[in-house]
């Protein structure tokens, strides 16, 4: 009985479980990788791991039994020291006290001072209720819209396929309009108004005209939605030369008229890359002849993942309900995880291999095991309210400000995760398997580059897809592809940061990345690991002091974007260098980190050892 839980519990911790596209080539059809898993080394985004070599375990080496007392000590520490300062009994506690609530686990108060944190958290048992009310719907719907066939006909036959999209389509057309309805009230009109002449630049404008139509229109709505706070209808009126009273009653009417999230316009930023995804996906459709999955001697119900991104649905499937239905599919309209048009038809048109009763339980299961660490940290850990209090930092050491900045990106990380991973599981309850957005806690990362592949994956697949491939990618090799290469990056992480926001501060940010990224590639180059094939242990060594300083700019960027601005990053590191208590515990850090980053390397090669390349 003990064996099979602990069986239990490790399968719910399989890269497997997260997400199927890890363990399978990108370019291998689900189904059949399955059938052949016993057969099977694994996978990688790419396809198989192929021409990298994983070293012999470490994990019982004197070595790493060196590093477990290294973690036996510091992780209890990193988690005590910003207790310690969140207590009552520390004298600073009055000052952020206002900024605490009423919690519900060992009699601890809850920090939820951040607003968007609060949101999120709030509307977690709304989440749960639409999980339940709309799957439902999907069935009682489909009792009354049922897919006929002819008699003999196989359920995967083209006249299937349409039919499933039929189906399936509808609802979602149906079920989108009424949750615009209700979470936006009069807004949702500014909404389908957005998607309409979105779509007019998709199927009007010539085609060699419509990628820059597609760019310049959307990222015009990215900013002015938030420069002019979602376009109230009174400033419509505004416009209107001698407009009557009643117009402008009407609008203020109107304007009061939101839903439950009036601010529609805060997450509309999700929608525009679908919008994006749907223009660029229509107009590569009109330039490919002979793309269709049967045209390639593609079984249409057993692509691979490449094949149900790369290949154009047929031209019929680009209406405006289609895109409309994928614009707000319900479970992914908020927050993600982000689906190319493309892929949403194909997964309408046959439902995904990879979906299974079993795999989507453990997921909902780790969903639950995510929202409740997420509450313990809140309820333990006070870096948000602490911030949020503008203290006088020189009363804090300089390992309570590290730790706390430290423990502010979890929180971060957090707040991300939990509505990823219930959006993506009401979404597999629903039949549709779209990317896992967080592969890695966001300790397991030390390198930049690597990092921006496991945090936010879908938003990642979606900029290498739409800006960084059709820019031409990265070269290193010469002084002028060098510097397209630079541009490029810049290009995609500029548009990450006004993605984010129209905020001087996430330029910044998006600037300092790029900057970052400069070194680890130079030391790729200049040190290349074919030269130390025969000195494994010292490559090693020397990779991971590279990776310290990769770890602590990451920290510093990711404080100055998220965290708190270019004036925490400033406070952070001069309370390290703040005499010698900040010097040593800054040394402290590094060796914990160094310890840290060979468990992360290891934990790469196990994977590795499975046949596993993630790349990050």
């Amino acid at each position: 009985m003990g064996g099979g839980i602990l069986g239990f519990i490790r399968s719910i911790y399989q890269l497997d479980t997260l997400d199927t596209r890890f363990t399978t080539p990108s370019t291998v059809p689900y189904k059949l990788a399955a059938e052949t898993r016993k057969d099977a080394i694994g996978a990688q985004e790419g396809g198989l791991s192929k021409g990298k070599r994983a070293g012999r375990s470490k994990w019982s080496t004197p070595e790493f039994y060196l590093y477990y007392l290294v973690f036996l000590v510091a992780v209890p520490y990193m988690f005590w020291v910003p207790f310690e300062v969140s207590r009552e009994s520390d004298p600073r506690y009055p000052k952020f006290q206002r900024y605490l609530s009423e919690g519900w686990m060992l009699g601890r108060k809850v920090d939820v001072s951040d607003s968007q944190l609060r949101t999120i958290r709030g509307k977690i048992p709304h989440i749960f209720g639409l999980l339940i009310i709309q799957p439902l719907l999907r069935r009682v719907w489909n009792l009354f819209k049922p897919i006929r066939l002819e008699s003999g006909a196989s359920e995967t036959s083209p006249r299937a396929a349409e039919a499933r999209l039929e189906q399936r389509i509808s609802f979602d057309a149906f079920f989108g309009a009424i949750l615009l309805t209700v979470l936006h009230g009069t807004s949702g009109l500014k909404i389908l108004g957005l998607l309409w002449l979105n779509y007019q630049v998709a199927t009007r404008l010539p085609r060699k005209v419509v990628p820059w139509a597609t760019w310049i229109f959307n990222l015009y709505i990215l900013v002015t939605m938030k420069v002019y706070d979602g376009y109230r209808f009174k400033t419509f009126v505004d416009l209107i030369p001698f407009a009557p009273d009643s117009l402008f009653d009407l609008a203020s009417w109107m304007d009061n008229q939101q839903g439950l999230l009036n601010r529609w316009h805060i997450l509309f930023n999700i929608t525009i890359l679908r919008l994006i995804s749907f223009n660029l996906d229509y107009a590569w459709m009109t330039d490919r002849q002979g793309g269709s999955p049967i045209e390639k001697q593609l079984d249409p119900a057993n692509l691979s993942e490449r094949d149900r991104v790369g290949t154009p649905a047929p031209k019929s499937s680009y209406s405006f309900r289609n895109y409309f239905a994928y614009s707000i599919y319900a479970p992914l309209y908020l927050a993600g995880p982000i689906l190319t048009f493309n892929d949403y038809i194909s997964q309408c048109r046959y439902k995904s291999a990879s979906i299974e009763l079993s795999r989507t339980v453990k997921y909902g299961i780790r969903c639950l095991l995510v929202l409740l660490a997420m509450e313990f940290v809140l309820h333990f850990n006070y870096a948000n309210a602490i911030s949020n209090a503008r203290p006088d930092w020189s009363s804090y050491t300089p390992a309570q400000i590290a730790l706390l900045s430290f423990f502010k990106l979890h929180i971060i990380w957090l707040k991300l995760l939990v509505p990823w991973r219930l959006f993506r599981f009401w979404a597999l309850v629903d039949g549709i398997d779209p990317p896992e957005n967080m592969l890695r806690c966001v300790s397991d990362n030390y390198s930049t580059l690597s990092f921006w592949r496991s945090w936010h994956r879908s938003f990642y697949r979606w900029t290498l897809r739409y800006i960084y491939i059709p820019l031409g990618g990265s070269n290193f090799k010469t002084l002028a592809s060098s510097a397209y290469s630079v541009v490029t990056y810049l290009a995609v992480f500029m548009f990450v940061a006004i993605w984010h926001d129209v905020d001087f501060q996430l330029l910044v940010w998006s600037w300092l990345i790029v900057a970052f990224f400069l070194p680890e590639i130079a030391a790729g180059y200049l040190f290349p690991r074919r030269k130390w094939e025969g000195r494994p242990t010292a490559y090693r060594m020397l990779c991971c002091v590279g990776a310290v300083g990769n770890v602590l700019m990451m920290i510093s960027a990711n404080v100055v974007g998220f965290g708190g601005g270019v004036d925490a990053m400033k406070a952070l590191w001069e309370g390290l260098f703040r005499g010698l208590s900040g010097i040593s515990f800054l040394t402290g850090s590094c060796i914990a980190l160094f310890v840290g980053i060979q468990v992360m390397f290891e934990i790469r090669q196990s994977e590795l050892r499975k046949g596993i390349d993630l790349k990050c």
